[in-house]
């Protein structure tokens, strides 16, 4: 573990191994606000929490900047907790075990949290280090932004004061990001009163796993399975070909990533059990051919269980499954005046069908509007039809580029001079927090970037190690060209 706090530039390794230290998991923050207000306090660096729970940071600025323009550097506290099948790992107790692979830092079987401690961490590492030349400097670590964005949905337009917004939540070194996709979560659900199973039939569960799931607004394009989509073919056909009954059905556990997993119970007549184990045997060879590009660990299996004592009724079970089938879910069309961007998706993120209750989340996301309302008005037919009460949560407006801005300016003149080579001026289609703060403070000019970052939102996110001292001096660099307040 100490070879991750001797990695270079050792400000920001040494906070980011002191994160992984402290569960943060969405929803669990508790723990990690009140280590940012102690760390913050032991340095003698003004900090609080306010009404939503976020934490904010200031700092003066170097003697001789006092007259630049206050900047922000924001980044979100919470991480996704994904793991392994294997992983008995628990986000709300257990810190991250990272480990060094090569010119790669991971975690041992379950997310790495680099998405976005690295963003904090990398504040934290210039509020720490009294060498640097800056102006006056807040900082804000957001919570809740994986689940529902829940602490700049609540930001007070008297929180923050700076004019340039920095957000630290890319993924790409060298790329610099002045907008993004507006989104919003598409939930149904459904209570229903379950039946006794029969006694004279056997239960299997079908389990799929080793998918490679992924982040649903930077990988929703990339050719990956959805679990819960495969699933809901090899039930549909278990339905249809052996009158299988259907008793509990799980899949994903986080809107905002590709489910990598899928699990669900059925009962059979004892005669059809070994047509069921094979008929699942050879979804496995179908799908492991269909997504032989992209998925090459897919295992799926069906293994005799005990048998339960409760169902789900034959027609809420037709209803539901066909309400799975029927879901839209990947890339639903890109942008016409920019192809190889994506413009309106959705995630089926999460089925959780057991105990009398079904429940599932589709995240929808696009940078226009009308194509979000469009492509919501679909899911929820498809989930009204199935009797399932629906409703829209958590709606975040898109971030429209501006690609005048004067800090994006600036940034292309620092990263030029600093690298001898231009950056990449994009948008992307994942959602970022810039959008609603900049609807708090419009007179603030944002900015996304940070090292580089593969496979978050599951257990194979990693952080390639020498993007960081690069991305390290590009930031250090850039607070000293920080224009005048006006």
């Amino acid at each position: 573990m100490a070879n991750i706090q001797d990695l270079q530039p050792q400000g920001i390794w040494k906070s980011f191994y002191a994160l992984t230290r402290v569960p943060r998991p969405s929803g669990h923050l508790e723990k990690i606000q009140q280590f940012l207000l102690d760390w913050a306090k032991e340095r003698h660096i003004e900090a609080f929490k306010d009404n939503a729970g976020n934490i904010v940071m200031t700092k003066p600025a170097t003697p001789g900047y006092e007259n630049r323009a206050i900047v922000t550097m924001e980044a979100h506290m919470d991480m996704v907790p994904q793991k392994t099948a294997e992983s008995t790992h628990n986000f709300e107790t257990d810190p991250i075990e990272t480990y060094i692979d090569g010119d790669w830092l991971k975690a041992k079987g379950t997310t790495l949290g680099s998405d976005d401690g690295i963003g904090v961490a990398t504040a934290m590492a210039v509020f720490e280090d009294n060498s640097l030349e800056h102006g006056p400097l807040e900082a804000i670590f957001t919570v809740d932004e994986e689940t529902c964005m829940y602490g700049v949905n609540n930001l007070k337009p008297e929180t923050l004061k700076g004019r340039i917004l920095l957000n630290l939540d890319n993924e790409t070194e060298g790329e610099i990001i002045i907008g993004s996709a507006g989104g919003e979560d598409v939930a149904a659900e459904l209570e229903y009163q379950e039946e006794d199973t029969d006694s004279g039939d056997v239960a299997l569960k079908i389990t799929l796993k080793g998918l490679k799931g992924g982040h649903s607004g930077l990988e929703i394009n990339e050719g990956r399975a959805n679990a819960n989509k495969l699933m809901a073919r090899v039930l549909t056909d278990a339905v249809e070909a052996f009158d299988a009954q259907l008793v509990c059905w799980v899949g994903g556990n986080m809107r905002n990533a590709i489910p990598s997993s899928s699990t669900a119970v059925v009962t059979v007549a004892p005669d059809d059990k070994d047509a069921l184990i094979e008929s699942v045997a050879d979804w496995a060879d179908v799908f492991k051919t269909e997504y032989k590009a992209t998925e090459d660990a897919l295992q799926m299996v069906a293994e005799p269980v005990e048998l339960p004592a409760k169902q789900v009724p034959e027609e809420i079970r037709d209803n539901l499954i066909n309400a799975v089938m029927a879901c839209p879910a990947g890339v639903n069309r890109m942008i016409p005046e920019s192809p190889e961007i994506v413009e309106t998706s959705c995630n089926l993120g999460i089925v959780n069908i057991e105990k009398g209750k079904a429940e599932t989340d589709v995240l929808v996301r696009s940078s226009c509007e009308t194509q979000l309302d469009a492509l919501e008005g679909s899911i929820k037919a498809v989930f009204s039809m199935a009797g399932m009460a629906v409703k829209f949560v958590g709606r975040y407006g898109s971030w429209q580029p501006d690609f005048d801005s004067p800090i994006v300016k600036i940034i292309k003149d620092v990263y030029r001079n600093l690298n001898g080579e231009d950056c990449r001026v994009q948008v992307v289609h994942a959602g970022l927090e810039c959008s609603i703060i900049k609807g708090v403070y419009p007179d603030m000019d944002p900015v996304s970037f940070g090292p580089t970052l593969r496979s978050p939102h599951t257990p194979n996110e990693r952080c390639y190690i020498p993007s960081v001292a690069k991305y390290w001096d590009f930031v250090v660099e850039l607070l000293k060209h920080i224009p005048d307040k006006k």
